[in-house]
This record gives structure tokens, sequence and C-alpha cells, in this order.
């Protein structure tokens, strides 16, 4: 019997590529008043660049994209001049002011609609989510439950140990859960691994090319309903 919705985030439930334009751009603006010197020396594209050389010499905080980004201010900052201390002072203050804008989000159309139909038909409702999304600074505290996210988990979907900590921490066994994203690597095949059902959101239009496929399949938030239903249906 399904008990429980997880959800990832980012190109689920919103189109993250303008949330972190966004974001870096808010990021840069600190910078150009704060510290200088970086942005005389780097413009914006070099986030690209230095989140490239952080997940490359850094392995141990590939998972989390909050680490990342604080190593990569860091880093910047020193190679703009500043003291080790500055740099480390600077990078969490400029950290502060980026994920504020990382929580500044545009949901896709019905997203309202349905979370408050499916809370509504009893289902406990919570987020995995490899980003560092906030549910309580996003909107979602009303209708989500629980969240687990790759930095705390210490590990990224796919890797079973995210959803194994989240089915231990709601005492619920995967054939109760349903999971719910974009990725088919990290959402679908991540959730089937332990024996979750799944359901693939491709709001944002891309090609399946896996020989897995998900439990269903949908296109626009609003037909997620139904997509349950028929998973709770064949399910018993």
């Amino acid at each position: 019997m399904i008990k429980c919705l997880t959800f990832d985030l980012d190109d689920t439930l919103w189109d993250v590529a303008p949330v972190i334009k966004n974001m870096d751009l808010k990021l840069y603006q600190w910078l150009a008043e704060n510290a200088p010197d970086f942005t005389q020396q780097f413009d914006i594209g070099n986030f690209a660049v230095l989140r490239a050389y952080v997940v490359a010499e850094f392995p141990q905080i590939a998972h989390s994209v909050t680490s990342i980004r604080l190593k990569c201010l860091e880093i910047g900052l020193s190679r703009a001049g500043y003291s080790p201390q500055q740099a480390l002072q600077l990078s969490k203050e400029a950290f502060a002011v980026a994920i504020v804008a990382r929580q500044q989000v545009t949901y896709f159309p019905y997203v309202w609609q349905v979370l408050d139909q499916l809370k509504a038909q009893g289902y406990s409702m919570g987020a995995i989510s490899n980003g560092n999304a906030d549910i309580h600074k996003v909107g979602l505290s009303k209708h989500f439950d629980f969240q687990f996210n790759a930095h705390e988990a210490g590990v990224e979907k796919p890797d079973p140990g995210i959803f194994k900590l989240m089915l231990e921490h709601q005492q619920l066994d995967p054939e109760q859960v349903i999971h719910i994203g974009d990725n088919p690597i990290a959402d679908v095949l991540g959730a089937q691994q332990l024996g979750m059902a799944t359901i693939w959101v491709n709001v944002l239009p891309q090609q399946w090319s896996h020989e897995f496929q998900a439990d269903q399949q949908i296109n626009c938030i609003s037909d997620l309903p139904a997509a349950v239903a028929s998973i709770v249906a064949a399910t018993g």
C-alpha cells in the first residue's frame, strides 16, 4: 500500500536554470561591492570554471552543492589576492547571500493544485534532493513533512544511501513509497534500486535513452494525481 510520495525539487517542481542564473548574478553583485578584487579579476562565467576545478580536485565534497559553492568562493577569493582568513570569511558571507537567492523559485503550472489534491488524499510527502533548496524557504512547509538533501546525507542520488535514510527516518518499506523526479538516473534508477515505484517528470522535455523504465511518465504536473492513482491501483 502506497503511503508516501517523495519528490525531487529542481527541474521537477520548477525550472532550476533561471534560479541558478539569478543566484550567480546576485552573488556577483555582492562580490563587486564587498570583494572588488574578485570581480576585477574574474567575470561571472568563472563560477562555472571554479566549479569544474573544485569537483575535480575535491571529489570528497562533490556530492554537496553547498560545499562546492563555498570552496569555489574560497579558492576564487584566494586567487584574487585575499588572505586565507579573508577568503574564508568572505566566502561564508557571500554564500549567505547566494543561498537566499537560491530559494527564489517559480513553480511549474499546477504544482500547488496538485500538491493540495495529493495531501488531501492522505499521503505523507517530502523531498529528496541533491540541491540546496529548502522546503521551508520555498513555501513547501504546508505540503511536505520532511526533507533529505545530499549535503546532509553525505551522498547524492542515485546512491541508495539517501533513499535508505528517508525510509529509516519515516519507518517505511520501499513498496510503500513513490518517488517522483525528472532525472532518469538520479531519481528513477536511484529509487528503483531499492524497490520504490517511480514517476518520471518530463516537464522540461528530454529523450529517454535507458533500458529501464519508470512506472509512469508525465509531461505536465497536472497529470501527477492520475499517475499516482495508476501505481496505487497496480500495487494494490
